[in-house]
C-alpha cells in the first residue's frame, strides 16, 4: 500500500480525526489529543501493553496523550487500540475500564473483555476502510525487544494482581509464582485474577 504520511504520528494524527466520526455516530465527541508511539509508562509488563491513555491532568498542557506501542504494525489493529485510548481519553480516564468507558466502548463497536477489548467486525470493516484512505502506516515493528538495547526485564519486583471484575481486590505476586501456576482466584467473584495493567 502507498505511504501518504512520512511519520507514524502524522498517520495517528489524521487517524484520530477520521474515528472521530466513529464516535459522532453515537453522540460523542472526542477531546483534545496527542498521539505518538511509545513505551507504556508504569509498572505493568510493557512488552504486553499495546495502548495506553494519559489523563489530561497528566500534562502540563492538560491535553490527554495516548500512546500505541511500537510492536503494532498492522494498521487495522493500530486503530482498534487507538479506538480503545480514545474512549479513555473521552472520559478522561475516570472509568478505568468500566462504566462510561464500557457504554462508550460498546458503543464504538469494540467487543470482549474490556481490559483487552477488539473490534467487532463491524467496527473492523470501518476501521479497514479508514486505513486504506490513510495510506501505509510509516512504521516497522519492534520484534527483537529482549537484545541489548531492549528494556532489561525486572524480575524481583513484587507485580500488582487484580480482580478481573473490577471489585479492587488486589494482590501482589512475584514474576515466578505468576508464570510457573498463574494467577489467584478471587475471593469476591471466584474467577481468575489478572495482572495489572
Amino acid at each position: 500500500m502507498e505511504t501518504i504520511y512520512t511519520t507514524r504520528e502524522e498517520w495517528l494524527t489524521v487517524a484520530v480525526d477520521a474515528l472521530s466520526e466513529v464516535f459522532k455516530a453515537i453522540d460523542v465527541k472526542l477531546p483534545a489529543v496527542r498521539v505518538s508511539v511509545g513505551w507504556p509508562g508504569g509498572r505493568g509488563n510493557k512488552n504486553a501493553v499495546i495502548g495506553q491513555c494519559w489523563a489530561s491532568a497528566a500534562a502540563a498542557d492538560k491535553v490527554a496523550q495516548l500512546f500505541v506501542s511500537p510492536r503494532l504494525d498492522d494498521a487495522v489493529q493500530v486503530l482498534a487500540v487507538l479506538t480503545h485510548e480514545l474512549v479513555h481519553a473521552v472520559d478522561d480516564c475516570k472509568s478505568g475500564h468500566k462504566g462510561a468507558f464500557t457504554k462508550i466502548a460498546k458503543g464504538v463497536g469494540l467487543t470482549g473483555k474490556m481490559t483487552a477489548t477488539v473490534a467487532s467486525e463491524e467496527l473492523a470493516s470501518k476501521l479497514g476502510l479508514i486505513a486504506s484512505a490513510l495510506g501505509g502506516y510509516p512504521h516497522a515493528a519492534l520484534t527483537d525487544i529482549g537484545g541489548a538495547e531492549g528494556p532489561k526485564k525486572q524480575g524481583t519486583r513484587m507485580l500488582k494482581v487484580e480482580c478481573a471484575e473490577g471489585s479492587g481486590y488486589t494482590v501482589r505476586m512475584t514474576r515466578t509464582w505468576i508464570d510457573s501456576v498463574g494467577c489467584p482466584v478471587c475471593p469476591c467473584h471466584g474467577v481468575t485474577m489478572e495482572e495489572a495493567a
